[in-house]
Parts: C-alpha cells; structure tokens; sequence
C-alpha cells in the first residue's frame, strides 16, 4: 500500500526549487490509549472546564486565552489577535546554510519526516539528495507550517530525502547543570568495560530485532478482558543481590554474558520455531 501524503512543500536554495512531499515516519496508532470511564455505568466521561474562583462549570463559549506574566496575573488575548499572532503558511522550506551532518548534535531532533518528489520536482530531487550525500551535509533552514516556524534539517536517507524537526536552542536545557563524576578511572575497569561492551558488540542497527514487550502484554489482556477472560498478574522476580564493588560487578557481568547469544542470533532462531501456517488451496484445486 502506497505512503499517504500529509502536506507538501517547497524545498529553496538559492534560486533553486524543489517540490516535495511530506510523509510521516511513525505509526501513532501503534501506542495504545485508554478512555476515561464512570466506574459506576461504564460511559465515557465528558472534559469540562471549572472556573477556580467561583467553582462553577464554564461553557465553550466562555472560554478565552491569556497569558500569566506574574503569579495569578493575566493578560488576555481574543482569538483573533492570537490568530492574527500566527505564522503565515508558506508551503516553503528556506533553507540558510549546508552543515557537515555529523555536527547537529543528536538532542536537538524532536521529530522527523519522509519528504517525496512531488510533480515536476523529480529531477533536482534527485539531485540534491545527491548532492547531499556526497558532500556529508545537511540543509538547515526554517519551515512554516499550522501558525509556527520550525526550525528543520533535510537530510539524505538513501535515495530519499528527510526532513528533521530540531528544537530551538532556546528549549535546549543546559548539560552545564549536571553533575560530573569525581572518581578517576582505573586502567583495569576500562578493560573489562570495553571487553563487556565487545561481547554485545554488533556492526549495524537492526532495531526490527526488538519488540514493544509492553505493548504486547497490554494489548493481550485487552483482548483476554473483550473475551470475558480473568487477567492473573505474574509473580513479582525475588530482588537480586546487589555487587557494590565495581570490578566485582564488571567481572559478574563478563559471566553473565558469555554465553549469551546476541540478539540477531536470538530472531534467527524464534523465526525458525513459529509454526508453518497451512496455505489455502487455490479455487478450483483438488
């Protein structure tokens, strides 16, 4: 099934413009999201609004916007003067400067989109992705899009292009405040940390061999309950014991380890134990 496109944009450098399309890259219908029910009928509850000094229910209609600029001190803006507040929509990704990719620090990315060739632009699509590519850089520039301006990076994911949502450095909080440790390193730590770390090393991400066990488990007994099924909770794990001595607990851990295979190993092998589902015969076989 084809992507669905959810906007389209203009992506301008220079005197140069290229049409493309927005897809999002991530399903949010995959979390799951329970509704706020009346313990005693089961419906569905209503969100209302209660006015702090009078205590009373405020309707739709009353209902206006401020800003609180000292405690419990307002300032009120009408909805057309927050409307008239908004970015105007231009469709167009300004890009201002090419950055080497790697230094975009990875804690300024907050979202990140699929952008297609949208008609006409297949050409200097192509090649700005690779041009991109080749260079190792990114195009940073603003985007305006439902009354903000966002702050993006387009990028070369193979053949296509993405466009990175980042924050602003202002929403940044500073690293500055966080406590630094004292302790020096031991020589001997590091060399069992490093043959900790080389024991799970692997040489590419494959995150399709991790699963939302979570999920899983919350999904299982919301159809255990559609079914009439009670849900019986597992027996907590009896607590470990704690190694407060570090080489100790680096030594443990090599242990451990060992023996355990790596997690690509382990959806080899799961793959190779589900049962074989029995094909339908064609219409008309015998």
């Amino acid at each position: 099934m084809a992507a669905r496109s959810i906007g389209s944009a203009t992506i301008s450098f220079g005197l140069v413009s290229v049409p493309v399309s927005l897809f999002s890259s991530s399903e949010s219908s995959a979390s799951v999201s329970f509704n706020m029910l009346h313990t005693t009928c089961g419906s569905r509850l209503k969100q209302q609004y209660i006015c702090s000094t009078e205590g009373s229910v405020v309707e739709k209609d009353e209902v206006g916007k401020g800003y609180e600029f000292a405690k419990g001190q307002y300032v009120r803006f009408s909805a057309d003067e927050i409307k008239a507040l908004d970015e105007k929509a231009t469709n167009a990704i300004d890009i201002a400067e090419f950055v080497p990719l790697a230094a975009v620090d990875r804690i300024y990315l907050e979202k990140v989109y699929y952008l297609g060739p949208d008609k006409g632009g297949e050409r200097a699509y192509g090649l700005l992705t690779k041009a991109l590519e080749v260079t190792g850089r990114a195009a940073l520039g603003q985007y305006s899009a439902r009354g903000k301006q966002y702050l993006v990076l387009v990028r070369p994911m193979g053949d296509i292009l993405v466009m990175e949502q980042l924050h602003y450095h202002a929403e940044i909080r500073s690293a500055a405040d966080v406590p630094r440790p004292e302790a020096a390193v031991k020589d001997t730590e590091l060399a069992l940390a490093r043959q900790l770390i080389e024991q799970s090393a692997v040489d590419e991400f494959r995150p399709e061999n991790f699963r939302d066990t979570v999920r899983e488990r919350v999904l299982e007994a919301i159809q255990q309950k559609v079914e009439g099924r009670d849900i019986t909770a597992e027996p907590a794990e009896a607590p470990q014991t704690k190694i407060i001595d570090l080489m100790d607990a680096l030594k443990a851990s090599l242990a451990k380890r060992a023996p355990v295979e790596s997690l690509a190993t382990k959806a080899v092998a799961a793959k190779a134990k589900e049962p074989v589902k029995p094909r339908r015969k064609a219409s008309g076989a015998v």
